[in-house]
């Protein structure tokens, strides 16, 4: 599954060369597994003082350290670097993909965080006026109830 999204190509993991899919372009892994641990060498969970714990950047791959729970156990600072990334990855001037197991939850919603919040196009005053027309541009988006609650918390403090 992919969807264009505000020139950004939203999906599941047909994205990622991990799983055997393909990407060409920058592109966004939101998901610990099996990226994230893929990129830093890992299986079950890495210790939280490791340098890399939250995010690895290997070029133009960034693999964040996600997953979604039923609880908000996000932290802020992965969707600034994730928002950042993007910042570099459209300046660049490539394709720019996002990506998550299935593509519904974490990718999507990091999508519409960056829209709202850097882009500016679509509403950024909230996180549920944000999701709303997320919804309207990518039919199978279906936020995780952790991801929908952190977000929704949150919102305010990222930008």
């Amino acid at each position: 599954m992919r969807y264009d999204v505000g020139g950004i190509t939203v999906g599941d993991e047909e994205l990622c060369p991990i799983y055997g899919g393909a990407f060409n372009g920058w592109l966004v892994h939101a998901c610990k597994s099996k990226c994230h641990q893929v990129a830093v060498n890992y299986t079950g969970s890495l210790p939280k003082d490791h340098a890399e714990y939250l995010t690895a950047r290997r070029g133009t791959h960034y693999y964040a350290n996600v997953v979604d729970a039923p609880v908000p156990i996000f932290r802020r600072e992965v969707f600034v670097g994730v928002l950042d990334f993007l910042d570099e990855a459209l300046g660049a001037g490539g394709r720019v993909g996002c990506h998550c197991n299935k593509g519904r939850s974490r990718a999507p919603a990091i999508v519409a965080t960056y829209l709202a919040k850097r882009a500016k196009t679509i509403p950024s005053d909230s996180w549920d006026a944000a999701k709303a027309v997320m919804l309207e541009r990518y039919p199978e988006f279906a936020p995780g109830l952790g991801i929908d609650t952190f977000l929704r918390a949150q919102w305010g403090t990222i930008s």
